[in-house]
């Protein structure tokens, strides 16, 4: 990789204006744009290193166990673990239970838990998404709820017992320690159930979407109990104590994951879905099983893109890298065509996604043909320099939790929590909430992802790695809903065209793509020419803070361990959020 730096020194000139820019576009308030961005070149040296330190911060180096998350409390639980002995997979469990304690608006032991991992030289997929219960039907629905949308269009609802499917979470971090770890799975419990029952102080970021996300869940008793303080959302620096939490963990650690599916706590879920009006049946929870298949994948700049099969939406990366491949894009991150052609790339993408994505047992899902390079040839053929005429919509950029470890090794595990809308459903069951990803149907009978008996729904989660001549380099995510493609496409387009090392890729500005011609772009990160160029192109322009707001949507949160030929692991966490890698 080429040393590249003239992106940053654009980050000098003049910023963004404030607001807006494009025809029916929402206005917001009170985002400024700064005089001067924060950030100056920085050079390497004449060091024979790949890429170039131009970021906040270096880029993490270790040799023995590295673990890139969203808390450092949880990045420090998965490091104790690799240094007593644990592996990729035995960390990745404890990060995992760890992140729905400290971070129990993004996930929940309640909701699912999707992963690829690295062990032994082979790439696999975990799925441990939860199907909708047996009792699920569109019939039904319609008969229990008479919500829609904008367009009177019925739909699941977001919150309460409709909006509940079966947690996979457990299950799936079971399997996972089981097939691959070397630690007890009840020793993997045990750093949470300690932090629950002692408490840990909340951050100012948490504390923040903390109180953003509890309205509309707060009409549940057994949320208000667990999750607020007579009646408030815990401010910044107070400690929070989940008892309830740590004895559900003592109980799966004691009775084994039966206890949730079939056993007391599973019969608790029943009892919390039912006594709202839910579907929900222990038959559905004792069925549940996580899978195991085959990674997907793409080949991008001469590194092989793995990612998550349907029901998720890796494919949605995948093609939009194998779209921007056609082209040779500019080095600068900032430059507007190369933005232009990404977000057009990004849309075509979920263009296809919204036509044949669901769950691949219910429906074909022509992946062959959407990552042939001939498909890909042909729609790039259609990005020209305005917009086009497609106008798909991506969705919201969902809660979410993402961490990523890789042990000495070379073994690695790239996985996604969720519970989906902030405390998911807002049902509560023994300190831990209840999914809301039934939310993700639809109630249409011809759409691929309708509602029916077990099926699993349309999901976002996409953890993914690279591969280099079939031998693994590196593991990463981009939380965030419907921006984990878009961050991913950014992110690999920084490291493998500019030349960016892991953490100054995730450093540099984003774009998130929403609806139509409809795109945010960062407020204080890009020049004032650069978005009027966008804005020119056809592209309504939306102009948010880089940093999470609580009325805001956000622009995702990346981790990133590259492990180079040697041995040496290099890693990147979001600035944008409380994370850290850690390696020793």
């Amino acid at each position: 990789m080429s040393n590249r730096r003239t992106f940053l020194e654009r980050f000098g000139s003049e910023s963004a204006a404030t607001g807006v820019i494009g025809a029916n576009a929402p206005t917001r308030d009170g985002i400024g744009a700064a005089e001067q961005n924060e950030y100056s070149p920085r050079s390497t040296g004449e060091f024979d290193y790949p890429w170039q330190f131009v970021g906040r911060r270096s880029a993490v180096m270790a040799r023995n166990g590295m673990v890139a998350t969203s808390h450092p409390l949880a990045a420090q639980t998965g490091a104790r673990i690799l240094q007593q002995g644990g592996n990729a997979a035995d960390a990745a469990v404890a990060v995992a239970v760890e992140l729905s304690f400290v971070e129990p608006h993004m996930t929940s032991i309640g909701g699912d838990v999707v992963a690829l991992t690295h062990f032994d030289g082979e790439f696999t997929a975990l799925n441990g998404s939860g199907y909708a219960p047996e009792k699920a039907t569109v019939e039904r629905y319609r008969e229990l709820t008479d919500e829609t949308d904008e367009d009177g269009t019925p739909v699941v609802p977001s919150y309460g017992p409709l909006s509940v499917t079966v947690p996979g979470a457990v299950d799936a971090l079971y399997r996972l320690a089981d097939r691959y770890g070397s630690l007890d799975f009840a020793t993997l419990l045990e750093p949470t159930i300690d932090h629950a029952r002692q408490g840990v102080p909340v951050t100012e970021y948490i504390a923040s979407q903390w109180e953003a996300a509890a309205p509309p869940v707060a009409q549940f008793d057994s949320f208000r109990e667990t999750f607020l303080v007579d009646g408030e959302t815990p401010p910044p620096e107070s400690v929070f104590t989940n008892r309830d939490l740590a004895d559900s963990l003592e109980r799966i650690a004691h009775e084994g994951i039966e206890t949730m599916y079939g056993g007391h706590l599973g019969q608790r879920i029943v009892n919390r879905v039912q006594e709202h009006g839910g579907v929900l049946e222990l038959d559905d929870l004792e069925a549940f099983e996580s899978r195991w298949n085959e990674p997907i994948s793409t080949e991008y700049r001469g590194y092989e893109v793995l990612e998550h099969p349907p029901n998720t939406i890796g494919v949605v990366a995948l093609e939009a890298l194998n779209i921007v491949e056609n082209f040779d894009l500019p080095d600068e991150p900032t430059d507007p065509d190369r933005l232009h052609r990404l977000i057009e790339a990004i849309k075509i993408a979920y263009a296809d996604a919204e036509e044949h994505l669901g769950d691949p047992d219910d429906a074909e899902i022509p992946l062959e043909e959407k990552l042939s390079e001939e498909y890909a040839s042909e729609r790039a053929a259609e990005i020209g320099e305005t917009v086009g005429d497609r106008e798909p919509k991506a969705g919201d950029a969902s809660n979410t939790v993402y961490l990523t470890v890789v042990d000495r090794d070379g073994n690695a595990v790239s996985l996604l929590g969720s519970h989906y809308k902030p405390f998911g459903s807002g049902l509560v069951v023994d300190g831990f909430t209840l999914q809301n990803h039934a939310t993700s149907f639809t109630l249409e009978p011809d759409d691929p992802n309708v509602i029916e008996p077990r099926k699993r729904p349309y999901h976002t989660l996409i953890p993914a790695m690279l591969a280099e001549d079939g031998e693994f380099r590196a593991s990463f995510g981009v939380m965030g809903g419907s921006t984990m493609p878009q961050g991913q496409l950014q992110l690999l387009v920084n490291m493998l065209d500019s030349g960016l090392n892991p953490q100054a890729a995730i450093d540099a500005p984003r774009f998130r793509f929403e609806e139509g011609h409809e795109v945010a772009l960062e407020t204080t990160r890009l020049p004032k020419d650069v978005v009027e160029d966008l804005h020119e192109r056809g592209h309504e322009i939306r102009l948010e803070s880089e940093y999470f707001e609580p009325d805001a949507h956000h622009f995702g949160g990346a981790q990133f361990i590259y492990r180079a030929a040697d041995g040496t692991l290099i890693g990147g966490s979001e600035p944008r959020r409380d994370g850290q890698a850690i390696g020793f």
